[in-house]
């Protein structure tokens, strides 16, 4: 058996904690700025931790499971 890959679109934005958590950026802070708030801005700028429901999925693509 060939060895198993991981997705490499997966291990371009997941980064795991040192807890063992996922890590993420948010979504919809490339493109068309003008009509959002500065506000809705500077939360999109931050990253996030991945939804317990989305975890496994994750750590299958990435083969830490």
């Amino acid at each position: 058996m060939p060895k198993m890959k991981t997705k490499s679109s997966a291990k371009k934005r997941f980064k795991l904690t040192g807890t063992g958590k996922i890590k993420r950026k948010h979504a919809f802070k490339s493109h068309i700025l003008t009509k959002k708030s500065k506000k809705r801005k500077l939360a999109l700028t931050h990253s996030t931790l991945v939804h317990k429901a989305d975890e496994d999925n994750i750590k299958l693509q990435l083969r830490l499971k």
